[in-house]
């Protein structure tokens, strides 16, 4: 899919109609947006912006790291964006990232990216003022102060769903609980390495003139590398809470088993002790004890016998606290 953003007269943003005819003197000062785009679509944009296609397709592969290219008067910018889903198995959200690739080529400004993120959304539905197309450098750091609040919202949100879980959690130990905590846990591995791999080539960009910048730039990208470090050590401290919890409910969960396991165990000792007793009068071949006409209550005895001994070892395990 391809969006053409450009300012209208109000200085806002506009998304060009999906039938505009599109040309290289048209795409000057535009931002061109790539969704998925398919091998005609970047064959497209590389022939209209002479970016070459390889620079175009490099953030469709969703192993990619962050990084800077920088080859004659083209620079790719690429970093790690996150994103929000829905699990429709079980019926909540998970997070992870994917890689964006923000391409400066001329007078051309490419964004590309494998799937919709909030971030580009954001911008391209009038959520963030004060943009202007054709300032392609304050529009990159504005990109990149994007990214890092929206993991700032999204780090917010895994905690609260973690405290959400662990409210489940201890009033019950259900599985898709632990499920979902499991998720958030994974989420916060991404997160972090993703922020850690933005925050290098945040701080590249800002120290070194790999892109043309004015004053107001350079408060952008700072203000986006202030962000994107509170977002990192907001993640190391959920992080560890969400493994801490985790820690704690294995254990709790381990404990419950051993509970269990000591109370059958003990039960099964109480049971086996009548079961002797009648094993030992059954083995007699000349009949139970006291059992005759005239005295028929060998029976009785056995069985009084039994319960007593049950009795007995039941109130030895108690003292022991085995139930």
């Amino acid at each position: 899919m391809i969006d053409i953003i450009y300012n209208d007269e109000n200085r806002n943003l506009g998304v060009c109609p999906e039938n505009t005819e599109l040309n290289s003197e048209f795409l000057v000062n535009k931002w061109i947006s790539l969704i998925n785009p398919d091998d005609r679509e970047i064959e497209k944009i590389s022939s209209l912006t002479g970016i070459s296609e390889e620079n175009i397709k490099a953030a469709l592969d969703e192993e990619e790291r962050a990084r800077i290219d920088k080859e004659d008067d083209c620079v790719m910018i690429l970093l790690d964006v996150p994103l929000i889903e829905e699990d429709p198995e079980y019926d909540y959200y998970t997070y992870g990232t994917i890689p964006m690739s923000i391409i400066h080529k001329d007078n051309y400004l490419v964004t590309v990216c494998l799937k919709e993120n909030s971030v580009v959304n954001d911008f391209k539905y009038g959520r963030v003022k004060n943009v202007e197309i054709y300032k392609s450098t304050r529009l990159t750091f504005q990109l990149l102060y994007a990214v890092s609040t929206k993991y700032l919202y999204y780090l917010r949100l895994i905690n609260k769903a973690s405290q959400r879980v662990q409210s489940t959690l201890e009033k019950s130990m259900k599985n898709n609980a632990i499920l979902e905590m499991l998720d958030l846990q994974k989420s916060l591995v991404y997160f972090s390495t993703s922020i850690s791999a933005n925050d290098a080539v945040i701080e590249k960009l800002n120290k070194q003139n790999i892109l043309k910048k004015y004053e107001e730039d350079q408060d952008v990208i700072e203000d986006a590398s202030i962000e994107n470090k509170q977002a990192a050590e907001m993640c190391s401290i959920y992080r560890e809470i969400v493994n801490g919890t985790m820690d704690a409910y294995g254990t709790i969960i381990s404990n419950n088993v051993n509970a269990i396991m000591k109370f059958l165990t003990a039960l099964t000792l109480v049971i086996s002790v009548p079961t002797l007793v009648a094993s030992l009068f059954g083995m007699n071949l000349g009949g139970i004890p006291w059992n005759s006409n005239d005295a028929p209550w060998g029976f009785a005895v056995v069985c009084g016998i039994s319960i007593i001994l049950a009795v007995v070892s039941g109130i030895f395990l108690a003292k022991k606290k085995m139930f």
